[in-house]
């Protein structure tokens, strides 16, 4: 048996994420879920939200572990992290062993941090190669790397030819509206291909219920930014206009659960992520490429697990930046993606659209292999086995002592 505390939803990443962990882990060993509370909407799906449920821990274990009665199981724990402080996210329960599971993108961190990491747990699960380098570089070395899987029912490469739009160039762009995301590189880009050509059409998915994040794209060099009043797509395209954009010819979306977001995929040409930064490997990203769907992606941080130069057109020229919190210490070291270099490549995308098969056929062949059910087996895996080894070294020094 395994605790799981995890976050769940339907549509940001550590949502999808840990509704799959849990659903893949319970088919492979007895699991107690320990989340908020949550409903129909916040899961998307009734078959989803039934099984979830299913797998809670009992109402009476619960209050006592939340309100501290019950500090310690004879079980071990799969713990979501805090990305900053490292600190468990939820109760702080202790196990027999206990694995964090951590996504972060400011990558300057305090001692005092890292001492989090060594204090809380055995083992300090990273997203990507990327975090958990930064982690050694640090000084944390109880740490692994498992990367994100995909749902091969919803996310494949059949039938991945558009259905609609033939006649046109669509470009997909996805994830919280932010810095970090770079859409202000895909609205100047996409700017100077619309101008080009009458023909191509922006779909983008940029919803952020995050304030605080979204206002970071005032530190933008490439696009005016300025949030005016209103719902989420008046706010948008009121953006999208300010930057020129033919609202005629973009396509904003609403929020929705992601496994509705593959006909969306399979209805484009090409998906374009200049992301600055990425913790994990984006998640968006990978179900793209797993629905057999070229992309244009910046060779950076946890984009580096995922794409190569079969698989993908790489975004390589890179400019550090600085980022630096309201005090003026410096926080984090992002890469700056090319915007010449990104016009580029969508310029040549559009002017080669039969090449584009071969980056999309191989994408969706390398992430057949990237599945949450292979993410959960590695899961119980680094848990039963680190864990079994922990106690068998437990036992050895009681014994010498």
């Amino acid at each position: 048996m395994i605790y799981l505390i995890l976050p769940r939803g339907n549509n940001f990443g550590w949502g999808v994420c840990g509704k799959y962990l849990v659903k893949e882990m319970s088919a492979i060993t007895e699991v107690k879920y320990i989340a908020e509370k949550f409903g129909v909407g916040d899961i998307g799906d009734e078959l989803d939200y039934y099984f979830l449920k299913s797998q809670l821990i009992g109402e009476a274990e619960d209050k006592e572990i939340k309100d501290g009665v019950i500090k310690q199981v004879d079980y071990p724990i799969l713990q979501a992290m805090d990305n900053i402080t490292l600190l468990p996210t939820g109760p702080n329960l202790k196990g027999t062993f206990k694995a964090g599971y951590t996504f972060f993108e400011e990558n300057i961190l305090s001692q005092e941090y890292i001492q989090n990491g060594r204090d809380n747990y055995d083992i300090v699960v990273a997203g990507s190669t990327w975090c958990e380098e930064v982690l050694r570089n640090h000084g944390l070395e109880n740490v692994t790397t498992i990367i994100q899987g995909t749902d091969p029912q919803i996310f494949n490469p059949y039938h991945s030819e558009k259905e609609l739009f033939r006649d046109q160039f669509v470009i997909f762009s996805g994830g919280k509206f932010e810095l970090r995301k770079g859409q202000d590189i895909v609205i100047k880009a996409y700017k100077v291909l619309q101008d080009r050509h009458k023909d191509v059409v922006l779909v983008n998915s940029w919803f952020n219920a995050w304030a605080d994040s979204m206002k970071t794209m005032a530190a933008s060099p490439y696009i005016k930014f300025d949030i005016s009043s209103g719902d989420y797509i008046t706010i948008m395209n009121k953006i999208l206009q300010n930057n020129g954009l033919d609202l005629e010819r973009v396509i904003t979306l609403v929020p929705r659960p992601n496994a509705l977001m593959a006909r969306i995929y399979k209805n484009s040409d090409i998906g374009l992520f200049p992301n600055r930064c990425e913790g994990g490997t984006n998640l968006v990203l990978m179900e793209y490429m797993a629905c057999g769907k070229p992309v244009i992606a910046s060779y950076s941080s946890g984009h580096k697990d995922v794409i190569n130069e079969d698989n993908s057109i790489m975004i390589k020229k890179m400019e550090s930046i600085c980022l630096n919190d309201g005090s003026g210490t410096q926080i984090a070291t992002w890469y700056d993606p090319d915007l010449d270099e990104t016009i580029e490549h969508l310029e040549w995308a559009y002017r080669n659209r039969d090449k584009l098969r071969s980056y999309g056929s191989q994408a969706g062949k390398d992430l057949e292999g990237l599945t949450w059910k292979r993410c959960a087996e590695k899961f119980v895996e680094v848990v039963e086995k680190k864990g079994s080894d922990l106690e068998s070294r437990k036992c050895l020094t009681s014994y010498n002592i």
